[in-house]
């Protein structure tokens, strides 16, 4: 109204507007035909000066306000480049290439047209997941770094050895299929990467999948939003009051987000229902019947089973190429048909896993499953000894002293 003062913009007010803004803008600066790396800086410029601007006098369009801005910064750049050409050559510069070219997204898909770019396949897949959280996410460099543990001076070299790879004429075309599968990779590894340091990452990995499934009919789109989101349902139970995991079968089912759980099935039934199953869709089914169960006692383990059946058959050589789907297949083998065939299976995998800590993992629950508590906790404790991960390795070392108290009270 006439006479209140000006609203005012803090800094953590402007960071908030930057979060959804940076994509869009940096989108449409790319899009336009702007050097990756050079529409980044300017844009960064533009936001330092909002932060002394914006204060005092609040935009009424933020995003124009910071696309004209960043316009501004690479247009100064190029006549500044332009004059050292004059003065070094004594010619003009060689016109830029114009145009994104190829892109199949309309304007109002600019986030969606960002998050392909940033998944180039020309990009080693950290790369990729890390330049996703900076230009698409608007994550710090510094927060990046904190949520994988690595310095920020490493994240940083990381990202900037990107953007150059992303340098120069307009990159190909990112509307091809597999150019899809790659973005889904990313964003499965990303939401793999899940709640370690300041940053929910498997929360921005739902929130750009959510984007993805509104502009695609494919569905393994759907699949991968409606898999992370029928895991995440289990966040709040998935560690103790002292931060230790707790594994599936001793979680408090009342604490798991039924609305989570809800809009993942139906997501789910949404893309089966297109008959192109894949393996996000498989993998959000099995664990659509896991989050359906009352209790791990009514675990639909047969169904289970069959889905897993699936999800090795999608692969020529699963046991090197996807082991985590192996192994859970000799899981369910061990709760349908018993623990001694769920340990067969193992058997046949000790060649090619018997190194790797989940194998000795799996068969610990396979012969606890069947009674035999010693060898469940040598079988635990030696899982414990090659997992590299600290939570997850003092996690198997609790399992192996379970089962030895347990041993111990047996008649």
């Amino acid at each position: 109204m006439i006479g209140e003062p000006t609203p005012r913009l803090d800094e953590g007010a402007l960071r908030g507007f930057g979060r959804d803004l940076i994509p869009r803008v940096l989108a449409g600066l790319v899009r336009r035909g702007e050097d990756f790396d050079g529409a980044e800086d300017a844009l960064q410029e533009a936001l330092l000066e909002a932060l002394r601007v914006w204060p005092e006098h609040p935009p009424r369009d933020p995003r124009a306000w910071l696309a004209a801005v960043a316009t501004r910064r690479l247009v100064d750049a190029r006549r500044s480049e332009a004059a050292r050409h004059r003065r070094e050559e004594a010619t003009h510069a060689e016109p830029r290439a114009g145009g994104a070219g190829g892109s199949t997204f309309e304007e109002g898909d600019d986030t969606l047209f960002l998050l392909f770019c940033c998944c180039h396949p020309d990009l080693a897949p950290a790369s990729q997941v890390a330049l996703t959280l900076r230009a698409v996410g608007g994550l710090t460099t510094r927060e990046i770094a904190d949520a994988f543990y690595v310095p920020e001076a490493t994240m940083a070299q990381r990202i900037s050895r990107a953007k150059r790879t992303l340098a120069g004429p307009p990159a190909r075309r990112l509307d091809q299929p597999g150019d899809l599968a790659v973005v889904l990779r990313v964003l499965y590894l990303v939401y793999a990467a899940g709640h370690a340091g300041r940053v929910d990452l498997a929360g921005e990995a739902i929130r750009l999948a959510r984007q993805l499934t509104l502009a695609t009919e494919e569905p393994e789109a759907r699949g991968l939003l409606a898999l992370m989101l029928l895991n995440h349902a289990r966040l709040p139970a998935r560690l103790d009051p002292e931060g230790r995991i707790v594994t599936l079968d001793r979680q408090d089912r009342g604490l798991w987000d039924a609305r989570e759980i809800a809009e993942g099935v139906r997501v789910l039934q949404s893309a089966l229902a297109i008959q192109r199953p894949g393996r996000y869709q498989v993998e959000a089914a099995i664990a659509a019947l896991h989050d359906d169960a009352a209790s791990t006692e009514e675990t639909d383990w047969p169904q289970i089973l069959d889905w897993y059946d699936d999800l090795v058959a999608l692969t020529d050589d699963p046991v090197r190429e996807d082991p985590a789907a192996v192994l859970g297949r000799a899981v369910a083998v061990g709760h349908v048909l018993g623990a001694a065939a769920g340990l067969r299976e193992t058997d046949r995998l000790r060649e090619v896993l018997g190194e790797r800590h989940r194998w000795h993992a799996a068969r610990g629950h396979l012969h606890e499953l069947g009674g035999d508590l010693s060898a469940a906790a040598t079988a635990y404790a030696d899982a414990a000894r090659r997992a590299t991960d600290v939570a997850e390795r003092d996690h198997l070392v609790r399992q192996a002293a379970r089962a030895r108290a347990a041993e111990r009270t047996q008649p």
